[in-house]
């Protein structure tokens, strides 16, 4: 029966399901796996689990547990060919004069592939530089160029919690987190306290999110009237976590009760009935005017009938075919953050 096990992988803390036939691996042992940039070492996040037979990997197979060869490689590639790597691509970058941070890299354990990190404003045309570190170490070398959030991944270690950062320790994909995710947990909008590391919204927003979207759906809305046994009231305010509200009386006592005292809620009015009237428009388009009475009235209306006929067979016509429809289109170009030649 094969077996499938969680391995994390890379400098960015890659993750992915690989193909194994070791079943006694534990969480936290060292592993050398193949995947689709090369041979290098990874770490073990769960235990091996069957799969049906036939099931693939997603991320690649593991290899071997590390021998003594391959430990002496790495602490070799760590200790002196990432220092030297790096410094000489650094200086190859001022040389070329390229608008571009190197924030890091990787050797990987097969030398299948040189791997350079570095963050820029804009596009960088990098051929030449990979032409240089190619032909200085004969492999093939991917230049990736990162955002703020995968610099975080790369560099940063610990979160404003003390934990490791959810980037780098487990998650597998970042997706975007917005100020609405924030609003709703009422969380301060101070951003030094709602920021991760990277300098954007912190990831643990998006976590909790769907909760507070949840418990929310309990609580009627602001402006609803509520049933309670101290009478009808107004919800005036309300809190997701502790499932409460805050509603005024008609004698404008304030109290904040639990969901629970709530006996019914009552449809909101519509505010379209009551200034249904009052909304009406006079035939000119105006606002609308009050009535004059008797016969001073009534010479103002022939006056002002008078004035609209002559103004309406003055004004051109115009047919709403001929007039071109207007329209608004916005192209976003993608782009692309990753360059690689051999």
């Amino acid at each position: 029966m094969p077996y499938h096990v969680t391995v994390r992988y890379g400098a960015l803390s890659l993750k992915g399901a690989f193909e194994t036939t070791f079943a006694d691996l534990n969480e936290a042992d060292d592993v050398v796996v193949r995947t689709d940039r090369g041979t290098e070492l990874g770490h073990v996040l769960a235990k091996p689990f069957e799969v049906p037979e036939g099931k693939r990997g997603s991320a690649g197979e593991v290899l071997r547990r590390p021998t003594s060869q391959d430990r002496e490689a790495i602490a070799r590639i760590q200790a002196e060919q990432v220092q030297s790597e790096l410094h000489y691509c650094r200086e190859k970058v001022r040389e070329h004069d390229l608008p571009m941070k190197l924030v890091g890299m990787e050797h990987l354990l097969g030398g299948e592939k040189i791997i350079f990190y570095f963050v820029a404003e804009g596009r960088v045309d990098f051929r030449d530089l990979v032409k240089d570190l190619a032909g200085e170490y004969r492999t093939r070398i991917e230049l990736k160029q990162l955002g703020v959030r995968d610099e975080a991944r790369l560099l940063a270690d610990l979160g404003h919690c003390g934990h490791k950062i959810c980037c780098r320790l487990w998650m597998r994909k970042l997706e975007p987190v917005t100020m609405k995710m924030a609003k709703a947990q009422k969380a301060t909008l101070d951003p030094t306290k709602v920021s991760g590391r990277c300098g954007r919204l912190m990831c643990c927003l998006r976590f909790e999110d769907p909760v507070y979207e949840e418990l929310k759906r309990n609580l009627p809305r602001k402006g609803q009237r509520v049933v309670t046994d101290a009478g009808t009231a107004e919800v005036i305010n309300y809190d997701i976590l502790s499932q409460s509200l805050t509603v005024e009386y008609p004698d404008e006592r304030r109290m904040r009760i639990r969901l629970s005292e709530v006996k019914q809620v009552l449809p909101k009015e519509s505010r379209g009935g009551k200034t249904g009237n009052r909304s009406r428009s006079s035939p000119s388009g105006g606002k609308p005017k009050a009535q004059a009475s008797g016969s001073a009235g009534r010479k103002n209306a022939g006056r002002e009938s008078r004035a609209n006929a002559n103004e309406n067979s003055t004004k051109p016509e115009t047919d709403s075919k001929d007039q071109p429809p207007q329209t608004g289109e916005d192209k976003v170009q993608p782009s692309t953050e990753e360059g690689t030649e051999s």
